[in-house]
C-alpha cells in the first residue's frame, strides 16, 4: 500500500520544516515541502498536522534472547515493543543459547528473524578466545559487526587471552562492538564485598553495584580496547559508556564517517544515577553499573559535544522473579527498555528532536554504513515514525509489549508519544494496533 503523510513537521539532517511525504513500493518516493503543489493518487492519506515525522530509530544494541532464553523474550515479542517505540531496525547480541559464535548459528538467527520480526534486523557474531576462523568468514556487507566481551556479563563470553585479542583487532573484517569492563577488578571487588557481607560489615543491596563494577573497571578495559584499536587500525565501537572518565578516550574533532573509534551510551545512564538505587533497587541493576550524578551529567554534556556518537538501549529483558527474588548476587543484570528509548531521550534532550534524530537515527546509519536507512531522503527505505510531542503520557508496566511486562522507567512522565511506525513502507504500528502480516528485512551495509 502507498501512503501520503500530509503536513508533518519533518526532522531530518539538522532541519525542521513542514512537508508531506509519499511512501510507495516500500520507499520514500517524494518529499513535498509545504506550499508546493502535489497531490498523489491511490495513496492512503495520514494527516500528521501538528506531529513530527522522523526517520525510524536504529537500535544497534539489543538482547532479544532468542534462541534458548525465550522464557524472557523472543524476536517477535521484542520487535513488537520496538516498533511501538518508533524503532524500525535493531542489531542483536550473540549471548543466547547456543551462543552465536559460528556462521551456521548466525545464519539460523537471520532465518528466525525473517519469520518473526516486525522490525528490520541484523545480528552480531560473537568473538571467543578461539573462534578467529569463524570471525574471518564474516561478510561485512551482510553482518553488522563482531561482539567482543572484554568483561563478563550475561552469557559469560569473556575474551581474556591477549593473543586472541591481538588477532581480533588486527584481522576483524568489520566493526568490533565491545563491552568493556576489567574482569580482575570486578572479581576482586566481588570477593571483598562477599567477605565484608559475611562479617556483617556491609549491607549488600543494589546500591553496591557501582562499587563492584567501578569507574576504574570500565576505564581500564575501555582504554585497553582503544589502545589496541589504534595500534592495529581496527574499527572499534565501545558500547554503553557509563563514566565521565572514559570520555577522555574519544574524539570530537573529526566527522563521524572518518572516525575509527566511536562510543555509545544508553538512555538509562542519562536518566538514572546512584541516587535512584534506593527507590528502583534491582530494577536498574545492569552491566556496566549506573554510576554517579556527576557521571550522568558528563554523559549528557558529551552528547552535545560529539564525544558520544550513538544511543543504544542494551535492551536486556529478565522476568520479575529473576530480578527481584533473592539478593544482590542472584539478581540478574539488565532490563527491558526499547519501547521507551525515544520518549526517554526526548525528555533527556528537552525535546531537541534534531539532536535525538542525529544520535538515534542518522549516526547509527553512518557509523554502521547501513544501506539507505536512517534518513528521510527520496529513494531511501521508508522507515519512519510519527511522533506527538504534545501527548501527556506516563510510562507504566501495564502498557508494556515486551514479554517480561515491566520496565525500570515505570512512572516516568513524558510528553512524547509514537503514534505511527512504518517499516519498509508498511504501517506496522498505529496507536496500539500492530500489523502482524508484515515482516522486517535484513539490514545491508555499504562496504
Amino acid at each position: 500500500m502507498n501512503y501520503w503523510i500530509k503536513n508533518a513537521t519533518l526532522v531530518n539532517e539538522g532541519e525542521t520544516f513542514v512537508a508531506s511525504v509519499l511512501v510507495s513500493d516500500g520507499l520514500i518516493s517524494k518529499i513535498v515541502v509545504d506550499g508546493q503543489p502535489f497531490e498523489p493518487e491511490h495513496a492512503e492519506v495520514i494527516d500528521a498536522t501538528g506531529k513530527y515525522l522522523i526517520p525510524g530509530v536504529i537500535d544497534e544494541h539489543v538482547h532479544f534472547r532468542e534462541p534458548g532464553l525465550t522464557h524472557k523474550a523472543d524476536v517477535h515479542s521484542e520487535s513488537r515493543a520496538a516498533v511501538a517505540g518508533g524503532v524500525t531496525s535493531f542489531m542483536d547480541m550473540p549471548n543466547t543459547v547456543p551462543q552465536t559464535t559460528t556462521q551456521e548459528l548466525l545464519q539460523q538467527k537471520f532465518d528466525l528473524a525473517a519469520e518473526k520480526s516486525l522490525a528490520n534486523y541484523s545480528f552480531y557474531l560473537g568473538a571467543t578466545n578461539d573462534n578467529l576462523a569463524e570471525v574471518l568468514k564474516t561478510d561485512p556487507a551482510q553482518v553488522c559487526g563482531i561482539k567482543l566481551f572484554m568483561g563478563s556479563s550475561t552469557g559469560n563470553m569473556l575474551v581474556d587471552k591477549d593473543e586472541a585479542l591481538v588477532h581480533l583487532f588486527k584481522e576483524s573484517p568489520c566493526l568490533i562492538a565491545a563491552h568493556c569492563e576489567d574482569e580482575a577488578i570486578i572479581h576482586a571487588n566481588t570477593v571483598c564485598c562477599k567477605d565484608l557481607a559475611s562479617k556483617g560489615e556491609v549491607i549488600v543491596d543494589a546500591s553496591i553495584h557501582p562499587l563492584i563494577r567501578t569507574v576504574e573497571a570500565c576505564y581500564r578495559s575501555s582504554a585497553k580496547a582503544v589502545d589496541m584499536a589504534e595500534k592495529f587500525g581496527a574499527r572499534l565501537h565501545v558500547l554503553h559508556i557509563s563514566t565521565k572518565k572514559e570520555l577522555s578516550l574519544f574524539r570530537n574533532d573529526i566527522p563521524l564517517q572518518d572516525k575509527r573509534i566511536t562510543a555509545e551510551t544508553c538512555p538509562h545512564y542519562l536518566w538514572f544515577d546512584e541516587n535512584d538505587y534506593e527507590q528502583k533497587s534491582f530494577a536498574i541493576k545492569c552491566n556496566p553499573a549506573i554510576k554517579s550524578h556527576r557521571d550522568k551529567e558528563a554523559l549528557q554534556l558529551a552528547l552535545r559535544e560529539g564525544l558520544i556518537d550513538t544511543i543504544g538501549t542494551d535492551h536486556a529483558p529478565h522476568l520479575r522473579e529473576e530480578k527481584f527474588t533473592g539478593d544482590y548476587f542472584t539478581s540478574k543484570s539488565g532490563f527491558p527498555s526499547i519501547q521507551h528509548s525515544l520518549e526517554v531521550m526526548a525528555n533527556v534532550l528537552k525535546n531537541d528532536l534534531p539532536m535525538l534524530v542525529q544520535l538515534m537515527c542518522h549516526n547509527p546509519a553512518i557509523l554502521y554504513r547501513i544501506d539507505r536507512r536512517g534518513f528521510i531522503r527520496e529513494g531511501y527505505h521508508a522507515d519512519l515514525a510519527i511522533v506527538d510531542l504534545n501527548a501527556n503520557h506516563r510510562i507504566a508496566d501495564k502498557d508494556e509489549y515486551c514479554k517480561c511486562a515491566w520496565t525500570p522507567f515505570d512512572g516516568v512522565q513524558t510528553h512524547c508519544h509514537v503514534s505511527h511506525t512504518f517499516v519498509n513502507g508498511n504501517l506496522v504500528y498505529e496507536n496500539g494496533v500492530f500489523n502482524e502480516n508484515q515482516r522486517g528485512k535484513r539490514l545491508l551495509f555499504k562496504y
